[in-house]
């Protein structure tokens, strides 16, 4: 019996252990073209439905799916209302791996892992090696299952166990069950998998199974209110509306259960079988339930959790192909988005101020984001400005398209030493680190200055105050000699023991992200100085 038990512990472990590892993996591999996709979800709630099924599928989680989600809505990447769909989809998409125990893929789980550690080893390109690694944790996540499948075969002749299980008999303590052991290991996908594992081996009945589904459809609701946690009111409407979904989907079938399970019996000749399909019936019947009222729901949920939040525009809004032909209108839309991606950055700097004086990962989770976009907006600008017929253009419109060309780049720099901020600021916390009073101040004066160069910057792009050139160059200097003064007094404070070691690094790291930033206001600003 201790065999067995260690047995389906290390099964449970893989399993987990796999879900979590995967979900990673699949996330770096497909992460930037699944931001690219979200654009579709603007568009029409079906697509959000389609796009929340597939990347979680894909995910192997609706729990990376709906933190994920949470993420873009509280970073204002997406509205409230377009989420709603997704986490709908990430119901479906999660009852795959519950179909595929169905069908014993369980049994060749050794040859995706022989498959994923071949690819990994001979391939010399990062990706992959990710693609490999993706499919050895896919492969280990199902070997997993089969181990637990090969522990629970001698609890058939276990009287302790059989008289355990028919306790769960009672629906209400099966819903119980499944909502508390899904909260713990964040993955209903999990505990639908383990049902069916039980239901072929005869351990459990469709009668018993599948209340502990409806549970689990509800506990892995947590993963996603924990993400919301400290995040902006639409991620906390996010969340809310995911728990009201999978609840009030439960509420409504729990009394017809002996009717639901009824009409499983028809769907599939054996148990296991039919749970699956049962937890992909729920899924389904719930996305019927509220899809055709997605907008008044929406409004109930706002009424309820009050408060406005603007969404940004995750595309490029002034890049219109129509005017290519007319460069010097097309350019002024150019100045545009990059007004815009300055804007950005200023917010992503003040997120970073935040993280530096207190560490949240939603606010970490947003400059990610929010650096996503500023990424996305170099890259249309610059196919945008490859575009422009060089035969058409005057003098002046070729001095301002290498002009934009170079401040796009430096936006998007300046935005990825401000992601460095956030990480320094993990890292702060991770190691317990805190800075003296005098470091403090010090950080403190130079962001101050940060700040105002990053809002003459936006005003030069606007071209709102030439005038404000000169004032980016002075306070250069000033930066300059504050991190040189800073890094001195940090010496001195760990030679009188004021300070650990642990602080020397981060806090210097900090200061040279703070002159790389100024430097690349600098940049741009002569690069509008230029333009005269």
């Amino acid at each position: 019996m201790f065999q067995n038990i260690l047995l389906f512990l290390t099964g449970l472990f893989f399993l987990i252990f796999s879900i979590l590892k995967l979900s990673k993996e699949m996330q770096r591999i497909f992460g930037v073209r699944i931001r690219q996709y979200i654009k579709k979800l603007v568009k029409r709630p079906i697509h959000g439905v389609i796009l929340g099924g597939v990347i979680t599928a894909i995910f192997q989680s609706s729990s990376a799916t709906t933190v994920l989600i949470v993420g873009l809505v509280s970073s204002g990447l997406i509205s409230f209302f377009n989420s709603l769909g997704v986490i709908l989809g990430a119901g479906i998409g999660t009852t795959i791996t519950a179909q595929l125990v169905s069908f014993k893929v369980t049994e060749i789980a050794p040859i995706f892992i022989i498959i994923g550690i071949i690819i990994w080893l001979i391939s010399r390109g990062e990706r992959n090696k990710l693609i490999g690694e993706a499919i050895f944790y896919f492969g280990l996540l199902f070997f997993g299952l089969n181990l637990m499948g090969q522990a629970m075969v001698p609890l058939k002749e276990s009287q302790t166990f059989v008289t355990l299980i028919s306790q769960a008999g009672n629906p209400f303590l099966g819903l119980l069950l499944g909502f508390i052991f899904t909260a713990i290991i964040q993955s209903s996908s999990a505990t639908a998998s383990i049902l069916v594992l039980l239901a072929q081996q005869g351990l459990i009945t469709l009668e018993i199974g599948l209340p502990i589904v409806l549970g689990a459809s509800i506990g892995t609701t947590i993963t996603a209110l924990l993400a919301s946690i400290g995040s902006g009111i639409n991620a906390r409407r996010t969340a809310f509306s995911y728990l009201f979904f999978r609840l009030l989907a439960a509420i409504l079938i729990f009394p017809f259960l002996s009717y639901f399970n009824y009409l499983l019996q028809f769907s599939a000749s054996n148990v296991g079988q039919q749970i699956a399909n049962g937890y992909l019936f729920f899924s389904l019947l719930l996305t019927l339930i509220f899809f055709f009222w997605l907008k008044p729901f929406a409004n109930l949920v706002r009424k309820i959790i009050p408060g406005q939040e603007r969404t940004l525009p995750i595309w490029t809004e002034y890049l219109d192909q129509r005017i290519l032909n007319n460069p010097t209108k097309a350019l002024q839309g150019v100045r545009k988005e990059l007004s815009r991606g300055a804007s950005l950055t200023k917010e992503m700097f003040f997120k970073a101020k935040e993280l530096l004086e207190e560490f949240h990962l939603p606010v970490a989770r947003n400059i990610s984001y929010l650096e996503s976009v500023v990424d996305s907006l170099q890259n249309e600008v610059m196919e945008f400005l490859d575009k422009l017929p060089k035969e058409k253009m005057t003098q002046a419109d070729v001095i301002k398209l290498v002009q934009y060309s170079s401040m796009v780049d430096n936006i998007e720099r300046l935005a990825d030493h401000i992601v460095n901020l956030a990480k320094l600021a993990e890292h702060k916390k991770q190691a317990k680190v805190k800075f003296s009073h005098q470091g403090q101040r010090e950080i403190y004066e130079i962001q101050a200055l940060l700040i105002k160069s990053i809002e003459d910057v936006i005003n030069l792009i606007a071209d709102k105050d030439g005038q404000r050139v000169e004032q980016i160059l002075q306070r250069e200097d000033q930066i300059d000699s504050l991190v040189i003064k800073a890094q001195k007094n940090h010496l001195e404070r760990f030679h009188h023991r004021e300070v650990s070691v642990a602080d020397g690094p981060i806090f210097n790291d900090i200061l040279i992200n703070f002159e790389h930033i100024s430097d690349h206001c600098v940049n741009i600003a002569q690069y509008y100085q230029s333009k005269s």
